[in-house]
């Protein structure tokens, strides 16, 4: 259910004379496509931007300015859902309360005290259901266009591996905001993107406005809602324009307005960093698993366990025993043989008990999720994964590149293809 049908059964629920409710609450503001944007919602959003700052204790920027910017990306919004549901993405009740429950547990609430914050907020708990849906709907819509469109091969990871390199393996924290301009834009419009990009360059760094809450309201980037944080990107995965700009600022320091080939950006470098070196102790273990259920009971399981351990005590091949008895997936064919594995990778039980041994040292029976084990750790080594974790990161970081990319592409050519009519002037 959309909201513009929400807002008609609150009415209704209400007992408000229709045309009181016609003029109070459904008043369009904007057509986008077959879709309207209420006055209602562009107020509703507006209050809620305008929070953020008052929060900070920081004045918001002018209203005008505000109202317009947050019209058009609730005009974007709706154009996204629009073309969700025309590609049958939807979002069912199952998935909708795992989320709220996710939102709950983030915030140490149980589902009714989250219910109860957002009432005293006024904000109706079926509404903030609803909205959420649609945003789940939004998020997969994106997901599913950027999957069809990202690739990242290894040559291009080997390329920004050994540029990194050339730059001492510099890394940056970056975040921004982008007035994007359209291709083929007129000198007219390109200097009243560059006058936008300005003002919100002064708000940001002479009149100490927050970048994160300005960067929420009026970057066209990917990032925006999370407050134009970027992350952290080596040189070479910084967009052209930028990495020339971030190597002369100092953390917390803010750029003059930046034109790029997609508009003029603002950007605020949050931390840079060395990479360091990266060592990890490893482990090779041997076990044995056996399985609960099915009649046979923990007792069972931890006795015959015992009687493994003894046996091995004894001189006998916990590989042979694993090869004939563990029920864990390919101990038949490798004997148990765990591979060398570093922290964090195995069940926590398991792993558990593994750091606590000594190369050649067998546990006794213990429980884990999967089952009752014993284990022998085989041998112990330093790893230098400094380059491996390397490459793992800036392969991410190419994704997450060329992700923001695609996402933003995408919805500036969704918008120019839209029929859009904005009636926020009238009355």
């Amino acid at each position: 259910m959309k909201i513009r049908s929400l807002l008609c059964a609150a009415i209704l629920l209400a007992g408000l004379p229709a045309a009181a409710a016609e003029e109070t609450l459904d008043r369009i503001v904007a057509v986008a496509n077959q879709e309207v944007v209420l006055a209602s919602e562009l107020d509703e959003e507006v209050q809620r931007f305008r929070a953020q700052f008052l929060q900070r204790g920081q004045q918001p920027p002018p209203a005008a300015q505000l109202r317009e910017r947050i019209l058009e990306r609730l005009v974007v919004r709706r154009l996204q859902l629009d073309r969700a549901e025309r590609l049958g993405i939807q979002v069912d009740d199952t998935t909708l309360d795992a989320a709220v429950q996710r939102i709950a547990a983030q915030n140490n609430l149980t589902r009714g005290q989250l219910r109860d914050a957002l009432a005293q907020r006024g904000k109706d708990f079926a509404t903030f259901r609803e909205e959420l849906r649609e945003q789940i709907t939004i998020d997969r819509l994106q997901q599913a266009k950027i999957q069809q469109e990202v690739d990242v091969s290894p040559r291009e990871v080997d390329q920004a591996v050994e540029a990194a390199a050339a730059r001492d393996n510099q890394e940056y924290r970056v975040a921004h905001i982008r007035i994007g301009t359209p291709e083929g834009v007129s000198p007219e419009a390109l200097r009243e993107a560059r006058t936008r990009a300005e003002a919100i360059r002064e708000q940001a760094a002479e009149e100490g406005r927050s970048f994160s809450a300005l960067a929420e309201t009026f970057s066209d980037a990917a990032t925006a809602s999370d407050g134009g944080r970027m992350g952290w990107r080596v040189a070479g995965q910084l967009p052209s324009a930028f990495t020339e700009v971030v190597e002369d600022l100092e953390p917390g320091e803010i750029s003059e307005v930046v034109q790029a080939s997609d508009g003029f950006h603002i950007i605020k470098l949050l931390d840079q960093r060395s990479a360091e070196a990266r060592i990890v102790e490893e482990a090779r273990a041997r076990h044995i698993l056996l399985k609960t259920g099915d009649g046979i009971e923990a007792a069972d399981a931890r006795q015959r366990l015992a009687s493994f351990r003894e046996r091995i005590q004894e001189g006998e091949s916990l590989e042979y025993l694993a090869r004939r008895y563990s029920e864990a997936p390919g101990a038949e064919a490798n004997g148990g043989d765990l591979g060398w594995t570093s922290p964090g990778k195995l069940v926590p039980a398991l792993q558990e008990r593994i750091d606590q041994l000594a190369a050649g040292e067998i546990s006794e029976p213990f429980r884990s999720e999967r089952g009752w084990h014993i284990v022998r750790v085989e041998d112990r080594r330093e790893r230098n994964v400094t380059e491996e974790r390397r490459r793992q990161r800036i392969a991410r970081q190419i994704r997450q590149r060329k992700s923001q990319a695609a996402l933003e592409q995408w919805i500036r050519k969704l918008r120019e293809e839209a029929y859009v009519d904005y009636r926020l002037g009238s009355s």
